[in-house]
């Protein structure tokens, strides 16, 4: 009898729950606060595990390389340390920008070296190596690197805009993998910026570090996603393919928001930072602060040569974590403080367009070479310095834009 009402009561949830969402029919994104329903690729180990038994495996991997644990503790495990208990011969970990426990500057050079915790040797793959006789380009693994390797997994949080370098990483892992016959293995996460596609696309003669493959600014993929379009569109050098296996997500598409239960990087803190960061970001190709040493990374900007009387919040910059020398250290800034704006949906540069027009010093505003990183194009410097609007600017991508979406669709994993 108990069993009966049980079941009876379930059917009934179910049905309401149904009811409901059918009668939602405005609700365009999927709230925050179901972020539980979505499963990233590294909890289904039940879909990997097999392609790694018996096999020596490397990880990319970084503080975000973690399994969810769905307990009473809502903790959380980081997958190498997971893997090694169940047995998974990992040999090695290469680590990226801000290193293998998230807590490096952005751009430090980081060396090699042992994790503290398994003893394993980590390899960076955004430093130097401390050996001489190991010379390579150090964003790349080698095939010294790659020596008894069976397979590479990769395994990071993503925050979906294309100068945030851990795409970068991976385009790089899969180059080295396909030029030495090597498996990898990625897997998905959700991309908190996956809703939408915006920006200039990458032009050739702009490509850096900070921009590998031509996609826009925010690209509206999962970083498994675009590992597939990478591969399929022979970005790799001379057009080589790797052995390419993605798990993906559960539960996720691209009309899902997602608040990431880590902070990607140090200077990403929080939902609104991850939001605002392809806007904002462009900042750091100027003399303006987008926020690094406060507590307000990338929810503020400001500097000494804008004009207090218009820019009325204050900030002054200060070494702490993840920005040990911020720019305009000790300065009062000048600027706007964000942090409550509404979230965005696509780019926003009329904050920058505007601080370039109200600055005092419009000849050391920009840092061409780091800026035309960022843009991924020599023309948005050109076309803000010639007085074009915003909208007039946006005009300018669409081109492009519809291209890009199109080769895109050949790639998604989720609606």
């Amino acid at each position: 009898m108990t069993k009966t009402i049980l079941l009876l009561h379930t059917f009934f949830l179910v049905l309401i729950t149904f009811s409901c969402a059918k009668s939602n029919k405005k609700q365009e994104l999927i709230p925050i606060d179901e972020n539980k329903s979505i499963v990233v690729g590294a909890n289904q180990t039940e879909k990997y595990l097999s392609l790694l038994k018996g096999k020596r495996i490397a990880f990319v991997a970084n503080n975000t390389s973690v399994i969810f644990k769905n307990d009473e503790t809502n903790s959380n495990q980081h997958i190498v340390d997971s893997l090694l208990s169940l047995g998974v011969n990992i040999i090695k970990v290469f680590s990226p920008e801000h290193g293998l426990r998230g807590n490096a500057d952005a751009g430090e050079n980081l060396t090699d070296a042992n994790d503290a915790k398994t003893g394993l040797p980590i390899i960076s793959l955004y430093g130097k190596s401390e050996n001489p006789k190991q010379i390579y380009n150090y964003k790349k693994p080698t095939p010294y690197h790659l020596q008894n390797v069976d397979a590479v997994v990769f395994d990071i949080q993503d925050v979906g805009v294309r100068f945030y370098t851990y795409i970068s990483t991976l385009h790089n892992v899969m180059e080295a993998c396909a030029e030495n016959g090597i498996p990898v293995i990625v897997l998905d996460r959700p991309n908190p910026n996956g809703y939408y596609i915006d920006g200039p696309v990458l032009e050739k003669e702009s490509k850096s570090y900070e921009g590998l493959g031509p996609i826009p600014i925010v690209y509206g993929m999962t970083i498994g996603e675009y590992a597939k379009m990478t591969n399929g569109e022979k970005w790799l050098n001379n057009g080589v393919q790797c052995d390419l296996t993605v798990i993906p997500l559960k539960n996720y598409t691209h009309k899902s928001t997602y608040s990431l239960p880590l902070r990607p990087s140090p200077n990403l803190p929080n939902d609104k930072s991850i939001n605002l960061y392809a806007s904002i970001c462009m900042f750091e190709g100027t003399n303006v602060s987008c926020g690094r040493g406060t507590e307000m990374q990338f929810q503020i900007f400001g500097s000494p040569d804008l004009p207090s009387d218009v820019y009325t919040f204050n900030f002054t910059p200060q070494p702490n974590f993840g920005s040990k020398n911020p720019k305009n250290m000790n300065q009062v800034c000048h600027g706007l403080d964000l942090s409550k704006n509404e979230n965005l949906s696509s780019l926003n540069f009329n904050w920058l367009i505007d601080a370039y027009n109200a600055t005092s010093h419009k000849d050391t505003f920009f840092n061409k070479e780091a800026f035309d990183k960022l843009a991924g194009t020599t023309k948005l410097k050109e076309q803000i310095e010639q007085g074009l609007t915003f909208e007039e600017i946006k005009a300018t991508w669409q081109n492009d834009l519809s291209a890009f979406k199109k080769t895109r669709e050949r790639y998604l994993i989720y609606n």
